[in-house]
Order: structure tokens, then sequence, then C-alpha cells
């Protein structure tokens, strides 16, 4: 595969493989493998080129430099539209687990910044907090899936996530060949955060009460990546464990983001939760809100939706739960149009009508990515955010 790493002047040899997705024929030289440019289905391709040279690829054989170029030309739509944009990722699950994955996310980071985008990283880090309890011999306990957090575990919490998740995922991206700066809630009052409702069950488990992107801005500008932690502390300076979901949203609205990505274990919303190849590509607000009340979304997907309908509701554009166990991840997300997961939308477009019923967008809209023939998702609607009653927290 020619990964993010390749593109930066790094050598990576990882293959892309996902039952859910399209199958793709392999390229001659298996370094060089890029499953979403292979497809010579011109509906899966993000970019038809029909010119001579490309007549002359398909008729001989073509060489590693051809192939590059070819791809980078196909990747111009896509950096020309995200390009000067802010796209804020939330990091967790098992891309934190993984050093493969790891290294996929970091590589896929620094290439977007290379090519002009905005990242902005915000994790968690509840594995390494649960081995480090473990360590101390203190009992990791959870209520409703969210963490007990009395005044011993807080502090192992800040211990973990600022002093060592955060700088470790800094100096893999300085190696990598950007510049990151860490940052936790608290630095530069960023976030203030409240007590949770249900604090008396929680302890010091928080929401944001408040988001000050100054100190972000100018890092964000001058080209840096932030890597933000979900640490953060009240007014009177009580520090509080916070959900990195509800973080990323929060700043993502703060600063205006083009786009929220959500890594996750899961292949991202699916009608049948049984069923991972029954995966919703695009859905807008009232469309994810029906299936919470049809009992199709449920469990840890609901504070997630939650999460990306809150910031769609405040101006983000989109917001996408994807697959993060699927190597480079991001780049599928926003390079191409097939996407890596869900894309939920302000739109009043449901992508849980049948495509046949909205005739003059149909041909944008996909469920799934299991037929090869299948039509790439919907890339862009225009912003629109619908109407109602469904609470946003």
């Amino acid at each position: 595969m020619l990964t993010a790493k390749s593109l930066v002047n790094h050598c990576s040899s990882s293959s892309f493989s996902s039952k859910p997705r399209i199958a793709t024929p392999k390229p001659k030289n298996p370094i060089l493998d890029f499953p979403f440019l292979h497809s010579r289905s011109p509906k899966a391709r993000s970019l038809s080129i029909t010119n001579s040279a490309e007549e002359h690829r398909h008729a001989e054989p073509v060489s590693p430099g051809q192939f590059r170029v070819d791809i980078l030309s196909e990747a111009l739509p896509f950096i020309q539209k995200f390009r000067g944009k802010t796209i804020v990722v939330k990091y967790g699950g098992a891309a934190m687990k993984s050093q493969a994955l790891q290294a996929s996310v970091v590589n896929d980071l620094v290439l977007l910044s290379c090519v002009g985008l905005r990242p902005v990283l915000v994790h968690g880090g509840g594995p390494e907090i649960n081995l480090w309890l473990k360590r101390l011999n203190i009992e990791a306990v959870f209520r409703d899936g969210l963490r007990v957090t009395d005044s011993e575990t807080m502090e192992i919490v800040s211990m973990v996530l600022v002093g060592k998740v955060n700088k470790h995922l800094v100096s893999l991206i300085n190696r990598a060949g950007a510049t990151a700066v860490g940052l936790s809630g608290m630095d530069g009052q960023l976030l203030t955060a409240r007590p949770s409702p249900n604090s008396a069950q929680l302890g010091f488990v928080g929401e944001v009460a408040r988001v000050d992107p100054n100190v972000l801005r100018p890092l964000v500008d001058s080209g840096h990546i932030p890597v933000v932690t979900s640490v953060a502390a009240d007014e009177s300076g009580q520090p509080y464990n916070i959900n990195a979901d509800t973080v990323a949203g929060e700043l993502a609205a703060a600063l205006g983001a083009e786009k929220l990505i959500l890594l996750t274990d899961v292949p991202g919303i699916l009608r049948d939760r049984e069923d991972p190849t029954s995966l919703v590509k695009v859905i807008n607000i009232s469309g994810v809100k029906e299936m919470i009340e049809e009992g199709k979304v449920g469990g840890g997907m609901i504070p997630k939706v939650n999460c990306c309908v809150r910031s769609l509701a405040q101006g983000v554009r989109t917001a996408s739960i994807i697959d993060g166990r699927v190597p480079h991840s991001l780049l599928l997300e926003i390079m191409t149009d097939k996407g890596a997961g869900t894309m939920i939308t302000g739109s009043q477009v449901s992508s849980l009508s049948s495509s046949s019923s909205i005739p003059h967008i149909s041909k944008h809209i996909t469920f799934s990515a299991t037929n090869p023939e299948s039509p790439p998702r919907l890339a862009e609607f225009p912003f629109q955010l619908v109407s109602s009653s469904w609470p946003l927290y």
C-alpha cells in the first residue's frame, strides 16, 4: 500500500483488508497498494482520468513512479476541498492499542497537515489508565459505562493522560515529521469543566461547561498539530475526567471545524447491529433520531451520536463515526468518496430513505460498500439543521 508515511518520504508495506469494504484488484507492486484507487468502475473512483496517459496505463504495466503520480493527481480534488479547513479527530479504541494502527493514525495526521489541512487530535486513554490502576492495586469501577473517579483515581487519570499518553503521542507525531503541541483542558483555560449530573455516583466525572479556543488558534494557524487530552478543571481548580468524544465535539464547534471524526472499534452506524455489512454510509440528524427510537442505535453508540449531533447543531459541517481498526481510515474518510464509516450531516436528506425515492440525488447515496458497483456516498450536502425536539445531550 502506498501509505501516508510513504508520501512524506517514509516507507511502509501494510495492506488494507476489510470484508465490508469493496474488493479491489491489487497492483503489480504490493508496496504501492492503494485500494481505493484501483477500481476501474468510474463510480468507485474519486476522479476519472481519460486522457491518453490513462489509456496507456491500462495497456501496459504501471511503473512505481507513474502509479504514485496518478494517486497524487486523483487526491487533488479532496486536497483542494479540505485545504485550510480544521479537522478534529478523536483518537481512541483499538487504534490506540495496536502499534501498527497507532503509526497509521499518526502518519495520516502528518500527511493531512503536510497537504494543508489543519488537524486537531483529541485523545482518551482508558486501557492505559486501567493498566496503571492495576499496577497500583486500585480497582477500576464502572457504572453505566462510565468510570467512577474518586480523588485517588482522578490523580492517576491526570498522571496517565496528561503526563504519559499525551506526551507519547506528541513524540510520535514529531518523529513522523510534523510539529505537535500537547495540551490538557487546563492549559490556557482551554476547557472549563463542571460536575456531571451523576457526580454523587461517579465522583470527578465532568462535562464541558465552557471552551476558550484562543490558545489553540495560534497553534493551528502556524501549522502545528494540537494534541488535547480530556482532563479539565472547574472554576475552583478541581480536575475532572471528561469523555473524550464530548471534548472533541465541543472543540470542533468552538473552532468552527469543517469535520469531526470519531475513531471507534466498529464499522460505523449499522442498520442491524448484528450485521457488520449493514453499514449506513450517510445519515442526517432526523434519521439518527429515528434509528435510536427504533432501537437500532443503542449502548455505547448513543453518546457518540449525541456528540456528533451537538457539534452539527453548533455549526460543524459534517461528523463521521469511522472504523479505527482499518489502516489509514482517516485518509479513507477524507480523501475518498467512499469514506471509512458513517457520515452524519445536518441536511434534510436522509440516507435511511431508499435511493429510488430521491431521484435527483439517488446516484450519490449508498448504504454499504459490499457491492463493488455501488456509487460513492454523498460527499457533502449544504448544511441545514433539521429541527427536532430530540435532546442534544
